[in-house]
């Protein structure tokens, strides 16, 4: 699926082509993604211009003139293809400017399409609750500790809670976790200040170098210009199981299993 340093290498891409352009024409060649199209979508986008666009934790924001902001999630495969050479059987919505066509192409079908009043989304119920971007000022070591106050679950459980940070996955909190010198394992409210001081610059740090690098390319996720990330060439401890650790004179990666999901962190260096 692709992570938050994936959409918004997305959100960066579109913008550079469609911000500030009208909106000419929206076809969709099918009736839904997860969920049906909205009722009202070529209505209110055909003819509308594009105001912004933005991301709230690992959906897609395009805001228009009027009043209303389309918010796109990837699912599992999803992605934007800017001026494609040739349609794809799963382009299954286009919306075109005066220059460009913009393809959102879904082959498994889990992403969606929603439409929404601009001054509603933080009451929409996917956003109501989630905690502050990773990548803002309400991420901070003050935060995290009132938020982990007594929890027994996990750290790395914790930070996958989209009510504590909003946006962050498994591959980046198995890479933060590592770099901050915190054991996945470890209990959220055992995880002490100076810890917590630590973790919060090396969240951004290993989000930026995602975002520069293009984002993680895991399986078949690319950027709407079609390039393919490579931060998954630099990972730490993400499927690096059985590999020494890129700490001098550390231990080996081990995988664990934690909710469902696998979990790669350094037993020597991670406390």
């Amino acid at each position: 699926m692709p992570e938050l340093p994936e959409v918004e290498t997305t959100v960066r891409g579109l913008a550079r082509f469609m911000d500030g352009e009208r909106i000419e024409r929206v076809v969709l060649n099918r009736p839904n993604l997860r969920r049906p199209f909205p009722d009202d979508l070529i209505q209110v986008m055909t003819g509308a211009r594009v105001v912004g666009l933005s991301r709230r934790a690992k959906y897609g924001l395009i805001h228009v003139d009027r009043g209303s902001t389309l918010v796109f999630h990837l699912g599992m495969s999803g992605r934007w293809r800017i001026d494609p050479e040739e349609p794809d059987k799963h382009d299954h919505m286009v919306m075109e400017t005066a220059d460009h066509q913009f393809a959102l192409c879904d082959p498994r079908r889990f992403g969606s399409v929603d439409l929404l009043n601009s001054d509603e989304l933080d009451r929409w119920p996917q956003f109501a609750n989630l905690g502050p971007e990773p990548l803002g000022p309400g991420l901070t070591a003050a935060h995290l500790k009132t938020a982990l106050k007594g929890k027994s679950q996990s750290i790395k459980l914790c930070l996958l809670d989209q009510r504590i940070v909003a946006g962050l996955g498994n591959i980046y909190v198995c890479e933060a976790l590592w770099r901050a010198g915190i054991h996945p394992r470890k209990a959220g409210g055992k995880v002490t200040r100076p810890q917590l001081e630590r973790l919060i610059p090396v969240i951004v740090d290993v989000l930026e170098a995602s975002i520069k690098d293009g984002g993680s390319s895991l399986r078949d996720y690319a950027a709407p210009d079609g390039e393919l990330g490579y931060f998954a060439t630099r990972f730490d401890v993400y499927g690096r199981t059985g590999e020494p650790c890129r700490r001098d004179n550390c231990g080996t990666i081990r995988r664990i299993a934690q909710g469902g999901r696998s979990t790669w962190y350094c037993p020597t260096c991670q406390k």
